[in-house]
């Protein structure tokens, strides 16, 4: 096996064409989002026998507490290619991490991986030499997705009756969803957020960290704000992405003092009927948690689970210590977990 740069868009969406659950997180795109926010990239295809088996899309993230590679959903293999073939390109795909580690002077690799969790897969990244990460994740692990190929009526009654009748009551009462991508639907979308980390307490992206996402992949007719309006204001929002057979439900907010207008659940119906108007196969509401109601996400995971579907549940994000400073990585994501009540 050999490891290349890829610099052609057509040959890495090609490519990433070979397997139906590409996340947009390994998207041609997502690497030009990183690169206007200032992030060092690599584009890395592995090749044996001058057949491209595997891409990845890998980031250089800058960290007080140590910088480290990072591979988000990746790499990415064909559909058909077996568990042997998984590990081997893994394997190829470390080594040439490793060095790239040593040039770019950074603590650990971090890998989040989009294989299913099961024994077989865990064992992969067990034999390369790979740990448990102890952040809680970088990207969702347990996903909540839902078949869109069936029809519009079939998929509602999927959902539970209360989602059913909130989202009929929101057209009752007037709710509009409009959807645009230009700057006045990100000033809108953000005004919005602001509000949402105020009353939820998080830390928030910043306004050029939207601005630039929503820039960088409406150029491909990938992405899109769907924005409730009531009363003659903006109430609730979200930001879908359309990539591949997938469409990811990617950010969402709402303003408390219209918390009784259920514009949200319209917001997110119509973002599912786009993705069905476009042919997508499947609407990826991103991640959920289960079995713990005192979680920050347990209301927002009861929400997306209303609307019908099934859990898929990813390997565990993966880290390959390279220095002894690795150790203040652990502590200080180990600490921030249990202080977050992840």
């Amino acid at each position: 096996m050999k490891i290349e740069e890829i610099t052609n868009k057509i040959q890495w969406e090609d490519f990433t064409e070979k397997n139906k659950e590409t996340s947009f997180l390994q998207s041609w795109n997502w690497g030009e989002f990183n690169k206007v926010t200032g992030e060092k990239i690599w584009r890395i295809g592995i090749f044996e026998d001058n057949n491209l088996e595997a891409v990845s899309l890998v980031l250089k993230v800058k960290a007080r507490r140590g910088s480290f590679l990072f591979v988000p959903y990746g790499p990415v293999y064909p559909d058909n290619l077996d568990i042997n073939q998984k590990e081997k390109v893994l394997r190829e795909l470390t080594v040439f991490l490793k060095d790239l580690a040593k040039k770019e002077k950074v603590v650990f690799i971090r890998i989040s991986s989009p294989l299913e969790k099961n024994e077989e897969n865990l064992e992969i990244f067990k034999k390369i030499g790979f740990r448990d990460a102890p952040i809680h994740m970088m990207h969702p692990e347990i996903t909540w997705l839902l078949d869109i190929t069936k029809s519009e009526e079939e998929i509602m009654k999927g959902m539970r009756k209360t989602h059913r009748n909130l989202i009929r009551r929101a057209e009752k009462e007037g709710v509009e969803i409009l959807q645009g991508t230009d700057e006045e639907d990100v000033k809108i979308f953000y005004d919005i957020h602001m509000e949402t980390v105020k009353r939820h307490k998080f830390i928030p992206f910043s306004f050029n960290y939207i601005k630039s996402e929503i820039e960088i992949f409406r150029k491909d007719d990938q992405i899109s704000v769907f924005s409730a309006k009531y009363d003659n204001k903006r109430i609730s929002s979200a930001i879908i992405v359309f990539y591949k057979d997938q469409a990811f439900y990617h950010h969402g907010s709402s303003r408390s003092e219209y918390n009784k207008i259920p514009a949200s659940y319209l917001a997110l119906w119509k973002g599912i009927l786009e993705a069905k108007k476009r042919g997508i196969k499947t609407f990826n509401f991103y991640g959920i948690v289960e079995d713990k109601p005192k979680h920050p996400w347990y209301g927002l995971s009861q929400f997306k689970k209303g609307f019908g579907g099934y859990k898929k549940e990813l390997v565990h994000c993966q880290d390959l210590p390279l220095s002894k400073k690795y150790l203040i990585t652990y502590m200080v994501e180990t600490i921030r977990k249990i202080k977050r009540g992840y």
